[in-house]
């Protein structure tokens, strides 16, 4: 029984990773991912709103295979191994926002968060280069 389960999960992991392969879209040049609310060192209250930009750029829900656009992923606390050539996992870590949105409330307990934006193509999978925010870090009172 142990050996047909690590064999599913082989069979699996490279079925996962073959798909991968064809869904890696690559980023237009100069491409920039960012917040535009909170700032890096704010201290806010939660729930907290979020605000997402982009330019060089669109933004398309997911499923729209159009180049040149992407949708949003929110990465809250820094999660750990994430695979940029494999579409995102849906987690609390990591917030999917494949219907466009490009705003958001989220519940963050009191303490010091990081967040960061990656853009997704139309499969969740980020763009090569990817196109990624930089980190901040906020208080929560």
């Amino acid at each position: 029984m142990l050996i047909r389960s690590l064999a599913l999960g082989l069979v699996a992991s490279f079925a996962a990773s073959a798909l991968a392969d064809g869904l890696v879209s690559k980023a237009p040049e100069g491409a920039e991912l960012y917040f535009i609310s909170p700032t890096d060192g704010a201290t806010v209250a939660s729930p907290v709103t979020i605000q997402f930009g982009l330019k060089g750029m669109g933004v398309a829900p997911a499923g729209v295979n159009q180049d040149g656009t992407g949708h949003h992923h929110l990465l809250i606390d820094s999660p750990e191994g994430l695979d940029y050539s494999m579409p995102l996992p849906a987690t609390d870590q990591v917030k999917h926002f494949g219907k466009g949105q490009t705003e958001t409330t989220v519940e963050l307990s009191p303490g010091q968060h990081t967040l960061q934006l990656v853009l997704g193509n139309h499969a969740h999978v980020p763009f090569d280069p990817p196109v990624v925010s930089q980190e901040i870090t906020i208080t929560v009172e």
